[in-house]
């Protein structure tokens, strides 16, 4: 290594901000070597434009090639919306019944082109966690479902169509998140998953990502009692160094969930966690958001390095599989005019539409027609974010696209955790046929309650998942169409689907 101690150090952290536009001090460490990457939130986003601007300032403020990588899953968590070309989700994708495959590639790749034209060159996607349990609040509609192996052929067309449009591709969150129902940016998960059920199931997806040549893995904040009953995994030698490296052999790098989630801060101090985390074969160490937690982590592991807790060679070696990394992916010169093009937008809209899954109907029901005479109601639930890892709430045109495909219905807007009196509104209406547009209403006892209130209407009910499918359980027979996400295609093709202007064909991925 011909780098000095402090910017092999600097390699590995990476650290975001607020703003459109890059603080002083952020450039500043990048001009002196202290930071190796750079995330992006929806926070720093205005315009694909803007995004050129930003990213080129960062790149050519930057000592070393740089890293800039953002949340772009595509679907619930996605960071560039207004202005960029929005996708369906993990779930929704997962859905499509004869070439989920082949549309999965196909849509990471769009996400991949969108992002490489700005400078962006690492995703922290796919999200890999197998959906076990209905109640978790941040994976739902992110995963690719609940059977292991179909869960790791997507996981590995999406690394395909990531990758191979220049994008490193992120699989998340190792070992498996699915089986909680805790979100890690507000607690500490603990898991009982013995190290034979995680070979058996959650593994297997890194096991066909890696096969395709994945660059990064992301660890959980949880801790699995059974592999090691002090430190999460983000922290964990057994599981970083033992599952990661030894056991599936992987050579690419690791990084860090925020290290300022609660999960992490609530429970280790920075000078703790920076260590453990390096020491357990971490490459890239992630703090999000406050600037002195982000300067305290470079002091901190520095003079760690310095004093030899954490050995040297350890910092050699996640210094070469950055630098890896960054020669396997290097930035492109900004490009706007490859961002939302029509060829794009296509592509989502038919993946969305091929996704829409009609999981019950009574007969007569569907479609309801331009020139229906029925009354037709729309009652939907407003966004509401379920995890913090959202960020931001997508916008909700379910209401104009409603009006474009079925101008004679009328459409109402319910808060996500509505009142009584509040749902007592819409018998007011009288509507011969009534849509209830739900988001995740089984995470939400107000708004499963108003479901339940709803579907006991002498009208005709149709319920209209438009994030997880498990609300369909909340409605006794009855027609249920699901959307798997409420992404701007899915809501669009949502309209479509009511007025009959193709026939859903979707195949839920996941019990409900």
């Amino acid at each position: 290594m011909t780098t000095s101690i402090e910017d092999r150090v600097g390699q590995m952290l990476m650290a975001g901000f607020n703003g459109l536009t890059a603080p002083a001090y952020i450039l500043d460490w990048l001009r002196e070597g202290r930071l190796g990457g750079i995330i992006l939130f929806a926070r720093n986003v205005d315009s694909p434009a803007q995004l050129a601007e930003l990213t080129t300032q960062l790149h050519e403020a930057s000592k070393y090639p740089l890293l800039i990588g953002i949340d772009q899953e595509g679907g619930t968590v996605a960071r560039l919306r207004d202005g960029f070309t929005e996708s369906p989700g993990a779930m929704a994708l997962a859905s499509i019944r004869d070439h989920n495959e082949a549309a999965t590639e196909s849509i990471s790749g769009v996400l991949a082109q969108e992002m490489h034209a700005l400078g962006i060159n690492w995703t922290y996607a796919p999200t890999v966690d197998i959906s076990y349990n209905a109640a978790n609040p941040s994976v739902g509609t992110r995963s690719f479902g609940s059977k292991p192996e179909r869960v790791a052929a997507l996981a590995a067309a999406a690394v395909r169509g990531f990758q191979g449009n220049g994008v490193a591709a992120c699989a998340k969150h190792f070992p498996g998140l699915g089986d909680t129902a805790l979100d890690t940016h507000l607690h500490l998960p603990r898991l009982n998953t013995s190290l034979e059920a995680l070979l058996a199931t959650d593994l297997l997806p890194y096991r066909e990502a890696i096969a395709s040549g994945l660059a990064t893995i992301m660890t959980t904040h949880t801790v699995f009692n059974e592999l090691d009953t002090e430190y999460p995994a983000t922290l964990s030698k057994e599981i970083v160094t033992q599952l990661i490296r030894r056991e599936l052999g992987f050579n690419g790098v690791v990084s860090t969930d925020c290290m300022e989630m609660k999960a992490i801060d609530d429970h280790f101090a920075v000078s703790e966690s920076v260590v453990r985390a390096a020491n357990a074969e971490i490459d890239i160490i992630l703090f999000s958001h406050t600037r002195g937690k982000q300067a305290a982590a470079y002091d901190h592991l520095l003079a760690a390095v310095k004093r030899g807790d954490v050995p040297e060679a350890l910092v050699n070696a996640a210094n070469e599989r950055i630098a890896a990394l960054k020669a396997r992916f290097p930035a492109a010169a900004a490009d706007v005019t490859r961002v939302h093009t029509e060829a794009n937008q296509r592509t989502m809209h038919e993946a969305a539409r091929s996704a829409v899954t009609l999981v019950r109907s009574q007969a007569g029901v569907l479609p309801l027609r331009a020139d229906d005479s029925r009354q037709v109601l729309v009652v939907e639930f407003s966004p509401a974010v379920d995890s913090l890892i959202q960020e931001s709430e997508v916008q909700t045109p379910l209401h104009k696209f409603m009006k474009a495909y079925l101008p004679h219905a009328r459409t109402l807007t319910l808060p996500a955790s509505p009142a009584p009196e509040q749902v007592a509104v819409v018998a007011e209406y009288k509507p011969d046929v009534l849509v209830i547009a739900t988001r995740n209403a089984h995470l939400n006892a107000k708004q499963t309650a108003a479901v339940r209130t709803l579907g006991q209407t002498d009208a005709t009910v149709i319920l209209l998942a438009l994030r997880n499918p498990y609300d369909a359980a909340l409605l006794e027979g009855g027609t249920v169409l699901c959307t798997l996400g409420d992404s701007l295609p899915s809501q669009q093709v949502a309209g479509e689907a009511l007025a009959g202007l193709f026939t859903p064909s979707g195949r839920l991925p996941v019990e409900v």
